[in-house]
């Protein structure tokens, strides 16, 4: 297949790239660099650097590649960050890409699968999240997903575009070529491996007085090899409609017990301090993955958070200054 992915020097867009291109497809990244990494598109891969806003640019990337699929990653991730400054959110993650969206109908292209996030349930009412469960979030990072949900719907009923919205639980790990780095770095996995290595004083804890059995917050972490190997099997799969899926290993990880498993993988000790809550945290997300599991099959291959890290740890070795090595 031709795909076209935005987002595809980023850290889960390169490796879906990597994924795509092992499993045959042809793939042109669509990137603007502000916070991808040129160096971690994969060489097979075309680049393209442009905006989803710029309908133009699009248009005629979508004739030249013959583009018959996209998947849309490009999008700004910190919630925290969304909660102080919610317009640069809503204006990148909501309003661009409609511009993306418009080019696509103009040109034909059909197959669409939207980078979502768990962030749009807000606060889990059950032990495990299902698609079904209320949409409230608590962040303005979720909210920008759940408006662009809801407006894929409408270009579904519309224009005819068919979509799978996967909602990403914590995508963590590595491949052997490409991991992750952000500037600024303000997930978990990679900043106690940057602790580790010495690259930071120590790792903060947001808040040690939740309603969990060490007082920290649970998360549910995925390898980004797995996560990737969902968007090939979604991309076959609109072949039957619209759908929305969890990816996660219906597993929940606290922020100490992450601590203690990269201090195990590493052999390395490493300062913890313990702060406040961050607005917008929830207590508790873990994925029920039923959905994907029983419609097309899917099966996490790396569900061990060790192994998650000791992949993340490998790359970070090769690569103590990111792309920058």
């Amino acid at each position: 297949m031709k795909v076209l992915i935005t987002g595809g020097a980023g850290y889960i867009g390169s490796i879906v790239t990597e994924v795509c291109l092992e499993s045959g497809d042809e793939v042109t990244v669509y990137d603007n660099l502000s916070t991808g990494h040129r160096e971690a598109v994969h060489p097979d891969a075309r680049l393209v650097i442009g905006d989803v806003a710029d309908e133009e640019l699009l248009m005629g990337t979508f004739k030249k590649d013959k583009t018959e699929a996209v998947i849309h990653m490009a999008g700004f991730i910190e919630a925290g960050e969304s909660m102080q400054n919610p317009g640069k959110y809503f204006r990148n993650n909501t309003c661009r890409p409609l511009g993306l969206l418009e080019a696509m109908v103009a040109a034909g292209v059909e197959r669409f699968l939207f980078s979502s996030t768990a962030a749009i349930y807000g606060d889990p009412t059950t032990d495990l999240l299902e698609e079904s469960h209320p949409q409230n979030p608590t962040n303005a990072y979720g909210e920008s997903k759940m408006l662009f949900e809801r407006m894929l719907d409408w270009y579904e009923r519309i224009h005819g575009i068919r979509h799978a919205a996967l909602r990403y639980f914590n995508a963590a790990g590595a491949s052997a070529e490409r991991g992750e780095d952000h500037h600024p770095e303000s997930h978990l996995i990679p900043l106690v491996l940057k602790a580790a290595l010495g690259q930071l004083p120590g790792v903060e804890i947001y808040g040690t007085d939740y309603p969990t059995a060490d007082g920290t917050c649970i998360r549910d972490y995925i390898h980004v090899r797995d996560l990737a190997q969902a968007h090939l099997l979604a991309l076959r799969g609109l072949d039957g409609g619209c759908f929305h899926y969890n990816l996660g290993n219906g597993k929940g990880y606290s922020v100490r017990e992450v601590i203690d498993t990269a201090r195990a993988v590493t052999g390395i000790d490493f300062e913890v301090r313990e702060g406040g809550r961050r607005h917008g945290d929830p207590v508790v997300l873990v994925a029920s993955s039923d959905r994907i599991i029983a419609d097309l099959g899917w099966q996490p291959r790396h569900p061990s958070l060790t192994d998650i890290v000791a992949s993340a740890w490998k790359w970070h070795q090769s690569h103590p200054r990111g792309y920058a090595d």
